[in-house]
C-alpha cells in the first residue's frame, strides 16, 4: 500500500529532525555558583552612600552603621537621602536655627516610616554624613532641624582610622 503525501511528509519531518540532548549538569553548575555569588554579596551591602564631595572625620569607632535617613552635608549643599534640600551659604546666612528645606524633607519622610506591630512607633534615627571642614555652626543648625521634625537618635558618620 503506498503512503499518501501527509505520511510522506510526517516520515521526512521525523528524519530530518535531530533529537538535541541537553546536558543540564552544566546549567545546574552555573546556577549554583550564581546563587552563592549572589549570596555572599547581599549581605556586604554598604548602609551608608558613598560621596567624593564629603571627607568624614577620623575615629577610632568599631560600630557598623545601620539604615537610617542620611542627611549629607557638603561644603555646598545639604542632601537627604539622595535629594537636594538646601544650599549651605543660605542656612549659614539665615538667622534662624531651623532649616526649612531639611525640616520639610524629615517632616515628609518621617510621615512615610512604619509602625510596628504592637503600636509602637518606631525611634527615629538619622545619621549625618558632614564634611570635616564645614562649621559648627552649620552642624548645630542640621541637628536642631532633625531634633524640630522628632529625629532624636542623633548618629554621625566617620571614617575608621587606618591601623586599628
Amino acid at each position: 500500500m503506498r503512503a499518501s503525501g501527509i505520511e510522506r511528509r510526517a516520515e521526512r519531518r521525523m528524519r530530518n529532525t535531530s533529537s538535541v540532548d541537553l546536558n543540564l549538569v552544566s546549567l545546574i553548575d552555573i546556577f549554583t555558583i550564581l546563587i552563592f555569588f549572589l549570596l555572599i554579596n547581599t549581605g556586604v551591602a554598604d548602609v551608608l552612600p558613598s560621596s567624593k564631595a564629603i571627607k568624614l572625620p577620623e575615629s577610632t569607632a568599631e560600630k557598623m552603621p545601620r539604615e537610617t535617613v542620611v542627611v549629607m552635608v557638603s561644603q555646598d549643599e545639604i542632601i537627604v537621602d539622595g535629594r537636594k534640600v538646601a544650599s549651605v551659604g543660605e542656612v549659614i546666612n539665615a538667622e534662624s536655627d531651623v532649616i526649612p528645606g531639611l525640616k520639610a524633607e524629615l517632616d515628609l519622610l518621617a510621615s512615610r516610616q512604619l509602625i510596628r506591630a504592637g503600636s509602637e512607633a518606631q525611634k527615629k534615627a538619622i545619621t549625618i554624613m558632614g564634611d570635616k571642614e564645614i562649621p559648627y555652626r552649620l552642624l548645630r543648625k542640621v541637628m536642631v532641624t532633625s531634633a524640630r521634625a522628632d529625629f532624636t537618635d542623633v548618629s554621625f558618620a566617620v571614617q575608621q582610622k587606618a591601623g586599628n
